[in-house]
């Protein structure tokens, strides 16, 4: 069975059952070739308003079916997924520019996300309090309401499942908004494998569209959380208007990650864990290794190890070859990564590798000489470019990891009990010790500090029932109480 259907979906847009985009279509095109893939319906501020107000409807259903039949449809999903998992991962490949290994990732972290949304509904969802009444006080948490998730075009089906399934998991209504660039696998795969597993109609609405619909989505009285992962520019507007709108908002953003490599260290593994931190998927993740941070007695091998790894990864259309990466996701960012290369360049940095590109697709980029001031290592460049930085005491390298207003995700090589004084030194939501800065798992509290976001609100089960439930207090006794008036 054919799960993506163009015919099914083509301009149209989910809102429970398929329908007419008000706002017209977008193509769905191929960064690789520049291929029109497909359509898929282009949502307006008038369509999410009607999906909203269907949404509420619906949620008031969904939110008092039994948590066992909540669970079933989560547990469906997850099998689907897994039971589609070869076509959705080929959309993944050609919408997104993922290289196979990237695609079937996102397709295995998807199906988790759902086997772990499925136990939220028969976790114990409250407390019984002490009080210094006569009767029973009990805190409880229920649904939220209408949660709208906003989700970038890197990672599409991951980085909107983590909110969608326990969400839905919790009996919250969805209003998903996916990046236009990958409305496929970031938005209708989604509404295709839920319609599949049997949620209700009106429950989940997929709402493709640019920046009039996410904030529509924002904007919207009946959406009482909103779910948004991407720019830190971005995600400051959506806190700033959920803010004066008495909304709750769970920001995941951007991030300039930095990778220690203490004296010691095994090179070559360094340098690998370096390269995968730094290149994989075209380094348009949010934890990427933006910052190398090398120990002088290891600076210069390191440069060298880590240049030969660039030099020998394929770039190349990820639909048709083995390739390290693929292309950028568009001619704007591209635009913007070789600036900033070139931008470090002009102030000093030594190209060791890279700084080119055909099409969309950019070589493996790495800068020596490189200094803290420099526009490729100050911002986060969202591209396959690792500037190394050189230090001399640990010291020097939680300084150097602490210069950023970001907080996201930090690893660090070699001497474990160095690495435990420099993690308790930088402020950062992820720590990861003789790894590198790129890790995810569906059952980890995940966020950042700073810039970064607003902290671990997704993932696990406390962290997924904090952020899609809301507290309660019930008292009960055993007769109307005494009053005085």
């Amino acid at each position: 069975m054919t799960l993506l259907d163009p015919v099914l979906w083509s301009g149209r847009i989910f809102t429970g059952r398929w329908s007419a985009g008000a706002a017209g279509a977008l193509e769905v095109t191929e960064p690789a070739t520049g291929a029109v893939l497909g359509s898929v319906g282009a949502a307006g501020a008038e369509d999410v308003a009607k999906a909203a107000a269907v949404a509420a409807q619906a949620q008031r259903d969904w939110a008092a079916r039994p948590h066992a039949e909540r669970a079933a449809v989560l547990r469906r999903a997850g099998a689907l997924f897994e039971e589609h998992a070869e076509e959705i991962a080929g959309w993944i490949v050609r919408e997104a520019g993922s290289i196979p290994p990237k695609a079937s990732f996102e397709l295995q972290v998807a199906a988790g996300e759902c086997y772990e949304a499925a136990a939220l509904p028969s976790l114990p969802h409250g407390q019984v309090l002490p009080s210094g009444e006569p009767r029973w006080s009990l805190a409880r948490r229920r649904p939220a309401g209408v949660v709208g998730v906003i989700s970038p075009f890197n990672f599409p089906l991951i980085l909107s499942i983590r909110s969608v399934a326990p969400a839905l998991a919790l009996g919250n209504a969805v209003l998903l908004k996916p990046d236009p660039r990958t409305a496929v696998c970031g938005g209708v795969a989604l509404a295709r494998i839920f319609e599949e597993a049997g949620l209700p109609e009106g429950v989940l609405h997929v709402l493709p569209g640019g920046p009039e619909a996410g904030r529509a989505v924002v904007s919207a009285p009946e959406v009482r959380v909103v779910s948004f992962t991407g720019s830190t520019a971005v995600g400051r507007r959506i806190g700033e208007e959920c803010g004066r709108l008495l909304k709750r908002a769970h920001l995941e953003l951007g991030g300039n990650n930095a990778l220690i490599v203490l004296p010691g260290a095994d090179v070559a593994r360094a340098a690998s864990a370096g390269a995968w931190g730094a290149f994989l998927h075209q380094g348009q993740i949010c934890m990427t290794s933006g910052r190398h941070l090398v120990h002088e007695s290891l600076h210069d091998e390191y440069v060298a190890a880590l240049a030969d790894k660039a030099e020998h990864l394929p770039v190349g259309d990820p639909a048709t070859g083995r390739v390290a990466l693929g292309p950028i996701i568009d001619e704007r960012q591209l635009s913007r990564v070789h600036s900033l290369v070139t931008g470090s360049v002009e102030a000093g940095a030594r190209l060791a590798a890279g700084g080119t590109y055909e099409g969309l697709f950019y070589r493996p980029t790495v800068l020596a000489e490189v200094t803290p001031q420099m526009p490729a290592y100050a911002e986060e460049v969202f591209g396959p470019v690792a500037p190394v930085v050189p230090f001399a005491t640990v010291e020097e390298a939680i300084a150097l990891a602490r210069d950023t207003e970001y907080g996201l995700s930090l690893g660090i090589l070699s001497d474990v009990g160095a690495a435990m004084r420099i993690a308790d030194a930088v402020p950062t939501g992820l720590v990861h010790i003789n790894d590198q800065t790129v890790n995810d798992e569906p059952n980890i509290p995940f966020g950042g500090m700073g810039a970064s976001g607003t902290g671990s609100r997704l993932g696990g089960p406390e962290a997924n029932i904090e952020a899609f439930t809301e507290t309660q207090w019930v008292t009960v006794r055993p007769e109307i109480a005494p009053h005085p008036f």
